[in-house]
């Protein structure tokens, strides 16, 4: 039996220590704290690494600070569109969802797009008629809104109304935000990894996007490889520059360098994080996990928001490097 172990992030950008309140970091602090803890229940009580990840990222999704489901980011358009994805390590098996504009949990339609067709990814209406389908949850855009969002949106817009924000712009974006990850610069993506006590693996990865995106305009969080992937060596949640992220299939590679190359997880994620992202400019990181319970939690930013639980233990969350 596998000590079981589950690692979660929710973005990873520019640190702002300096300008952010005690309040917005505890408040951050304990969401992660809160979601490690009801996934670990899962594990704990012999339930799967599946089960495990989809109840993180749905609680991800559901909370307001960050970037999945509630609390996603605008389009150009001031409009809405999520992805997300899923993968059983243990049958390859996996299922997506892109550019869905009313659903309350995407990470609930790409399972249900693994589990009950034969295909692996939906987008758009096509996704939302295949989620109603199976009965899951619809929401109004507006569910979708805060206040926090729709202030960074203006912000971008006011900057450069055809630029997409990432944390290489944070610094010239004006009204420096109190919080412990430049909101006008993180790459908010959330995501789950799990190994639960039989040795199966599992990741999960859910977003809103990027701050004024175009519309239509598709990240690596749904790509199967990219921004998710796992299979009986590894599972790996990525968030970061997405096109960057699709060119160097991220998160495949480190489960490929687990199997050919015969690498460690926490050498094999390092590489692909530290050396091959950074020689083509790609920011952000990665959560990972192998079959023998152990954690990689790499990035290449001055912070990301991250932590794990490893069987019964305290969860162990961390925001700044």
């Amino acid at each position: 039996m596998t000590t079981p172990i589950l690692a979660i992030h929710g973005g990873a950008g520019t640190i702002t220590r300096s300008d952010m309140s005690a309040d917005k970091e505890a408040a951050y602090q304990q969401a992660l704290n809160d979601i490690l803890a009801a996934g670990q229940r899962i594990l704990v009580d012999g339930g799967s690494a599946l089960d495990a990840v989809t109840e993180a990222v749905r609680l991800l999704e559901e909370c307001t600070l960050f970037n999945a489901g509630k609390g996603a980011v605008l389009t150009s358009a001031g409009t809405y569109e999520l992805d997300a994805s899923i993968m059983d390590g243990t049958t390859l098996a996996a299922g997506a969802v892109t550019c869905v504009k009313r659903l309350r949990n995407p990470i609930l339609a790409a399972r249900a797009v693994m589990e009950h067709s034969e295909h692996v990814l939906f987008t758009s209406e096509g996704a939302e008629a295949f989620a109603q389908a199976h009965g899951l949850e619809f929401v109004e855009p507006d569910y979708y809104y805060t206040e926090a969002r729709y202030a960074q949106w203006q912000r971008a817009r006011q900057k450069d109304g055809m630029a997409m924000f990432l944390d290489h712009d944070a610094a010239s974006l004006m009204a420096k935000p109190a919080e412990p990850i430049d909101p006008d610069s993180k790459f908010g993506t959330v995501g789950a990894v799990a190994c639960d006590a039989q040795g199966r693996l599992a990741a999960a990865t859910s977003t809103g996007g990027v701050t004024n995106k175009k519309v239509g305009r598709v990240g690596d969080t749904p790509i199967v490889g990219a921004g998710c992937f796992a299979n009986n060596v590894a599972a790996v949640s990525c968030t970061g520059t997405g096109e960057m992220f699709i060119r160097a299939v991220a998160a495949y590679d480190v489960a490929a360098q687990m199997q050919y190359a015969g690498k460690s997880l926490a050498d094999a994620a390092d590489d692909v994080v530290m050396r091959k992202l950074v020689a083509i400019e790609g920011r952000g990181g990665m959560i990972a996990v192998d079959a023998q319970g152990n954690v990689a939690l790499p990035f290449n930013t001055e912070g990301m928001y991250r932590g794990f639980a490893r069987g019964a233990e305290a969860p162990v969350v961390s925001i700044y490097r």
